[in-house]
């Protein structure tokens, strides 16, 4: 199972980018899909969860911003951020389980800054 994340750049406040995660292998049996980030001098946090392809959790500092989606054809997830702040920049990873393995994406910066 490989993941290719895309879609990092740079944008300005208040701006918006969308995620791409693209898994390569066995779609239909993964458990949970979802997104973490890496802030400069941070710890890794989890910030977004879709459990079962149903159920989505969300972290309160990205909560009513930003949003997962899924195209099933494409094997591909989304992610879909509104209103960026400039604490949103980060790397962010994409992840998937399947039972018990983790799967991670290799990371696509974000960067919000006038």
């Amino acid at each position: 199972v490989q993941l290719q994340a895309s879609g990092g750049g740079l944008v300005q406040p208040g701006g918006s980018l969308r995620l791409s995660c693209r898994v390569s292998g066995p779609f239909d049996t993964i458990t949970v899909l979802g997104w973490w980030r890496q802030a400069p001098g941070t710890q890794r946090e989890l910030i977004a969860a879709l459990t079962e392809f149903t159920n989505t959790g969300y972290a309160d500092s990205v909560k009513g911003r930003f949003a997962i989606s899924i195209d099933r054809a494409a094997n591909t997830m989304y992610f879909q951020m509104n209103s960026l702040k400039p604490e949103d920049t980060a790397i962010y990873y994409c992840y998937a389980d399947i039972g018990h393995q983790r799967y991670w994406g290799q990371g696509t910066q974000v960067t919000v800054s006038s």
